[in-house]
């Protein structure tokens, strides 16, 4: 069984930085492309961006504007997402999920192992 944990969100102003964090346990995590996704109120789940198993990312370009990064420690098991400039649209739910499958990393279904989330407000 794996299990995915995020932490680190929280209430922000905008201008902020935050770090989101995305640790997982019960398999090896250098298996894992790790995906983040988030969810804003009244809208869908989509795709910020994702960290391959060689450390290569990508990103949702629309959404992310350059201000993303994600990183891996995989010795200590855990996937970052550092959020610089936040802006009151990046309010929403943020995910982590982790795929140990080679489709995709854009898409939800490539990942079998889902967080609960954790919320970002941003104020302006």
């Amino acid at each position: 069984q794996v299990h995915v944990v995020e932490s680190g969100g929280g209430l922000v102003q905008a201008g902020d930085s935050l770090t989101l964090s995305c640790t997982t346990s019960g398999r090896a995590f250098n298996n894992f492309n790790m995906g983040w996704f988030r969810q804003p109120p009244g809208k869908e789940r989509e795709f910020v961006g994702a960290i391959y198993r060689s450390g290569a990312t990508t990103y949702n370009s629309d959404s992310v504007q350059g201000r993303f990064t994600i990183s891996r420690d995989n010795p200590k098991n855990t996937a970052y997402l550092q959020i610089h400039s936040l802006k009151p649209e990046d309010t929403a739910v943020y995910y982590c999920a982790a795929s140990g499958s080679t489709t995709p990393v854009r898409m939800e279904r490539s990942y079998q192992y889902w967080g609960q989330g954790t919320q970002v407000t941003v104020s302006s």
